[in-house]
């Protein structure tokens, strides 16, 4: 089963986030298998962290809550909330299946949070810039609850079309950039 998990820190965060950095590292390389993608989101600045987007492919909802409540970031109080929902990868790849040459704009995570009709399950034509893409869905994976993707635009508003305006409650725009240990 795959899970969508957004650990939001919490103001004031960043130097703690700092210096739990090797941990968070040591914690997500237990996952290395089972990750579909991963990374920061940062202010409009471009370099403080946000929050931490996390797609992993775990057995059971059981277990992506250990995965997103056992992380030290979390345990040390560094974020604020988690969103984690059930995903269904419908690209059938990984963030390391993307060519990240980092030509033609930045990368964004979009999340729309839904209400009433399912909205946007199919993959949009002509995206060849999406990194990841799906819906967020219950535990059951019955229920459809809004959509996350992960794409490469060439600003926020463009990143924001991705997904029908009249489909969700609230549309959120974040920067995102590929996550884990530098190379």
């Amino acid at each position: 089963m795959e899970f969508f998990c957004y650990h939001r820190d919490r103001p004031g965060s960043a130097v703690l986030r700092n210096e739990l950095l090797e941990e968070h590292w040591s914690y997500m390389d237990r996952f290395a298998t089972e990750m579909i993608a991963r990374g920061p989101t940062l202010a409009s600045n471009g370099q403080t962290p946000t929050g931490s987007v996390h797609i992993v492919d775990l057995p059971d909802p059981t277990a992506a809550r250990a995965f997103a409540f056992d992380e030290p970031n979390y345990q040390a109080g560094v974020y604020r909330d988690v969103l984690l929902r059930r995903w269904r990868n419908t690209l059938g790849r990984t963030m390391w299946d993307f060519p990240n040459d980092g030509a033609g704009g930045d990368q964004y995570l979009v999340l729309g949070l839904g209400t009433g009709q399912a909205a946007d399950l199919a993959i949009p034509s002509g995206q060849d810039e999406l990194i990841a893409f799906g819906p967020l869905l219950s535990d059951d994976g019955i229920s459809w609850l809004g959509t996350a993707v992960l794409l490469r635009a060439k600003d926020r508003a463009t990143a924001r079309t991705i997904l029908t305006p009249d489909r969700y409650a609230d549309i959120e725009v974040h920067n995102w950039h590929f996550g884990g240990r530098p190379s």
